[in-house]
């Protein structure tokens, strides 16, 4: 662990301990017994504080600087990645990388947001935030994959799509409406996961798919909890508040019944703490889900799409 969020200093101090403790270990000096009795205490503290975070604590660990992002899924889930650049248009776009690769052998698309981990890292990725061209190669390499028939996988963690002048000017919201249009149409399996930020249009223009899941602290909503302050309260460090009304957890999407299918549980503390163990949780749901999907026609994975989504609202009516 490199970095940790505020409600788990505590745990940092215990865990700094136990580190020091079998730094010290040598064969004249023997602390296992003391370095069990913190563990032990470690675990407990753990489960107390994970079993009892808010909705902006949950926000908070799927923003995550130590989260793995897509390329660290596809090199513990997939083998023989090979990436796609560019959109034939304008440029390549860091911010959403899109390939190919296989899954326990079998052909399949990969496409996921990429966020980075240091300064040079997150500016090169654009934090997430995909551009125009972004969404353009990511359908360009969905078709191809139809043309194919592979399966497609799309990853989702983004704050949302770049809101810049240059975006808005070589069409971001016509090249998400295109996206959401030809997603409905594709004539293969589409699985979604949400692994982090699952934010507005940036997030769903990746995400129409026959089933769409969510990790355990992911989150998803129509605006992150800090826009959604400032619009309402013209205060964005009302952010708490508003993931309170946002409800966007995984919990609380999969309450709704019809938006997601499945939350992937992830080890205890988040997916940070152990990439080969989320990634495996993640695998075992993939498969499920492709499973049962290729028992699909073409035509019938299109209607069953469409029917999901059509499916996506409630009315309650109030005297």
């Amino acid at each position: 662990m490199s970095t940790y969020l505020d409600f788990e200093k505590p745990l940092a101090e215990l865990e700094t301990k136990i580190g020091e403790l079998r730094d010290y270990s040598t064969d004249n000096v023997d602390f296992s017994s003391d370095i069990q009795k913190l563990e032990k205490k470690s675990e407990k503290l753990k489960k107390d504080i994970f079993s009892n975070l808010s909705r902006w604590q949950r926000t908070q660990l799927a923003r995550h600087a130590d989260r793995p992002y897509t390329l660290d899924f596809i090199d513990q889930i997939f083998t023989d990645w090979f990436e796609v650049h560019g959109d034939r248009n304008f440029r390549d776009d860091p911010a959403l990388v899109c390939g190919f690769a296989r899954l326990d052998g079998q052909p399949c698309c990969v496409i996921g947001h990429q966020k980075g981990r240091n300064t040079k890292e997150k500016v090169y990725r654009n934090f997430g935030m995909p551009n125009p061209e972004g969404y353009r190669k990511a359908l360009r390499v969905m078709q191809m994959a139809e043309q194919f028939g592979l399966p497609i996988f799309t990853f989702v963690d983004t704050p949302g799509a770049f809101p810049g002048i240059g975006a808005e000017e070589r069409g971001q919201a016509e090249a998400i409406a295109r996206n959401l249009r030809e997603m409905a149409m594709l004539k293969v399996p589409v699985i979604v996961t949400v692994t982090g930020e699952g934010g507005s249009g940036g997030a769903l223009a990746v995400a129409v798919g026959n089933r769409v899941l969510m990790m355990e602290y992911s989150v998803y909503a129509v605006i992150s909890p800090e826009g959604c302050a400032a619009i309402l309260w013209s205060d964005g460090t009302k952010g708490p508040q508003a993931a309170e009304a946002l409800k966007l957890t995984a919990r609380d999407v999969e309450a709704l019944g019809c938006v997601i299918d499945d939350v992937v549980p992830e080890p205890l503390g988040g997916a940070h703490r152990d990439y080969p163990v989320a990634a495996a949780s993640l695998k075992t749901y993939l498969k499920k889900h492709l499973d049962e999907l290729a028992k699909l026609s073409a035509e019938e994975l299109v209607e069953q799409r469409y029917q999901r989504f059509r499916a996506m609202t409630r009315v309650e009516e109030f005297n």
